[in-house]
């Protein structure tokens, strides 16, 4: 009996139409277009203005895409994986709100909440699932609506972050296709760098902490930069070494997009050059659980079935990891 696979068979992805670009964020913040572009590698963002428009609703027009290429409807999906830290509500889940609005009436689901890092955790929890043999139709998102959470009076943080969904179909492979290890990572010892400090059950909403801004996104740039380096290099090239793959076994690099110079590390430690990296950082900016997904949905067609990939991230936590796997289609 041949050992089964967790393959991507599908993806789709969704940003909004509206563009915040870096001229306009420069009648908002003291910034400008050169500097931004120089620190992280990023022209314009995505942000979902509609009222009333959540999370959800960008994953709704992901995932009828990704339904219409695979032939399949909402029926089929076993399970949703939903990967967001700006789910529409506490509770409940994101998952359960879009297995609603699609009509995934025979799945069950769940969110996970793992920062930048969040779709790849969400992959490996899929594929696991996958590989059980119980699980035909594993649906994994990533995304988030981080204009929800975003200080627009903070050049720090508004400066990076966009809105976007990208969703991905997991299904049983036995041709050595899909997803084929993993490298996982969490360090608590890193939420003191990057985090949102009110909302939570430690400091629950009042006045006095939206009076104060604690319901945004902090972070200490320069010490996450440091972090991210290494841990996203790192783990890539530890992914690499125990599959004994080298810089010509890799067809493409798959990285978060957080900041040009760390994708550009991360590709220098891994002996890459920039043709086998994908990159949209320019154009969507960093749309925290979506910044993967989104990229396989742009490269889409530029991949061929067979091809290598190495998925790697970093996010706040910290979490961190890295994934290989063979495209299947």
């Amino acid at each position: 009996m041949k050992k089964i696979t967790a393959a991507i068979t599908a993806v789709h992805g969704f940003v909004p139409p509206d563009i915040l670009s870096n001229s306009d964020l420069e009648k908002m913040v003291e910034t400008n277009d050169e500097w931004i572009v120089a620190r992280t590698g990023i022209k314009e963002r995505r942000i979902q203005k509609t009222p009333g428009l959540a999370t959800s609703d960008m994953a709704v027009e992901a995932v009828n895409g990704l339904l219409q290429k695979r032939g399949i409807t909402a029926a089929d999906i076993d399970l949703i994986i939903f990967c967001t830290i700006t789910g529409d509500m506490i509770f409940p889940s994101a998952a359960c709100i879009l297995a609603d609005k699609i009509g995934a009436k025979n799945a069950f689901g769940y969110d996970l909440a793992a920062a930048c890092s969040g779709f790849l955790f969400g992959l490996e929890t899929g594929a696991t699932f996958v590989e059980s043999g119980k699980y035909k139709k594993v649906l994994v998102l990533g995304g988030d609506k981080m204009s929800s959470i975003i200080d627009y009076t903070d050049r720090n943080t508004c400066i990076i972050f966009g809105d976007g969904v990208g969703c991905v179909l997991l299904e049983p492979n036995e041709d050595g296709l899909g997803v084929i290890d993993s490298i996982l990572k969490i360090d608590g010892q890193g939420r003191q760098y990057l985090y949102q400090t009110a909302g939570g059950s430690l400091k629950p909403p009042t006045h006095e902490t939206i009076d104060a801004r604690e319901h945004y996104v902090y972070q200490d740039g320069k010490a996450v930069y440091k972090f991210a380096v290494i841990g996203m290099a790192e783990v890539s090239a530890q992914i690499m070494e125990r599959n004994n793959l080298t810089s010509d076994d890799i067809n493409w690099l798959v990285p978060h997009q957080a900041n040009l110079r760390i994708i550009d590390a991360t590709a220098k430690r891994m002996g890459l050059n920039q043709e086998k990296v994908m990159i949209n950082i320019d154009h969507f900016g960093n749309t925290t659980n979506g910044t993967i997904p989104l990229l396989l949905w742009e490269f889409e067609n530029k991949l061929k079935k067979g091809d290598t990939l190495v998925l790697s991230a970093f996010g706040g936590g910290f979490t961190w990891g890295a994934i290989y796997l063979k495209w299947a289609y």
